[in-house]
């Protein structure tokens, strides 16, 4: 019921661009052109100590200023609308992967109920049906990078997580160690296809390691990980004066213009 209170709020309302405060738009041509990183697209990623586990992780966007707010207003303030510009950056970050043209679920990494509770929506999943939207229609003829994309929201919190605000990279990791789980009969659905994790946000990566080992024990095949968003610790040189490793995705082994803003805190538990 929040969700429907919201997007009628934003049709009487004055809005400001999400990313920057520029009135009379959701978001703006220069903030979408920040989240598409200047055309350069997506890039791998590899958060430093590296956790043991991690799969492949493809990232849209450094999180920092614009990106950030974006984030942030989808998530915090329930700006549902963004959630179309964040799922076209997320579908960036597969279409890295290189997954093909075949059957390819999509599992989003889960929010605990209390959270989602509390926020009104799941804006991962949200973001999630979004990217798999635009990878069909980016496929056009079926054929393209992700055009069998589905959703599959099958991972669930088994215990509470405490916040993970403040914890080191260790600490993280203990304190998500065995804390998700493939509902009960659901392993079935995984059998055979290929699995990308997705999670708006990556940081230390403990969150994505976990629901790796979720989703293994579960019977599924786990061939890598998409993110919105990577933090300045995962995504080397994004900040201040670093070009573009070979691996970034439309502008391979070029070196890139400067990113601008400087290295932003994640959310807590990722």
């Amino acid at each position: 019921m929040q969700g429907v209170w919201r997007e009628l709020a934003g049709l009487v309302l004055p809005v400001a661009c999400a990313g920057c405060g520029r009135p009379r738009t959701e978001l703006c041509v220069e903030c979408r052109r920040v989240l598409a990183r200047d055309g350069r697209g997506a890039r791998r990623v590899r958060p430093r100590p590296e956790p043991a586990g991690l799969p492949r992780v493809w990232a849209g966007v450094p999180y920092a200023d614009e990106a950030r707010a974006v984030l942030l207003a989808h998530k915090e303030r329930g700006a549902l609308r963004l959630a179309a510009p964040l799922g076209a950056v997320l579908a960036g970050a597969v279409r890295g992967l290189r997954p093909g043209a075949g059957a390819l679920l999509l599992v989003p990494v889960p929010s605990a109920r209390r959270a989602v509770a509390g926020r009104g929506h799941d804006p991962v999943r949200r973001i999630t049906l979004a990217a798999a939207a635009d990878l069909r229609r980016g496929a056009g003829n079926g054929v393209g990078e992700g055009a069998g994309a589905r959703v599959l929201a099958v991972l669930r919190q088994r215990r509470t997580v405490a916040d993970q605000a403040g914890l080191s990279a260790r600490q993280r990791l203990a304190n998500v160690a065995g804390a998700l789980e493939v509902r009960g009969g659901a392993e079935r659905l995984l059998t055979g296809l290929p699995v990308v994790l997705v999670d708006d946000l990556v940081t230390t990566g403990a969150t994505l390691a976990e629901a790796a080992r979720a989703v293994t024990a579960a019977g599924g095949r786990v061939t890598g990980a998409a993110v919105v968003a990577a933090t300045g610790s995962a995504f080397p040189g994004a900040f201040a004066g670093g070009g573009i490793r070979r691996d970034s995705v439309g502008d391979r082994g070029k070196r890139g213009r400067t990113a601008r803003g400087r290295a932003a805190e994640g959310y807590p538990g990722k």
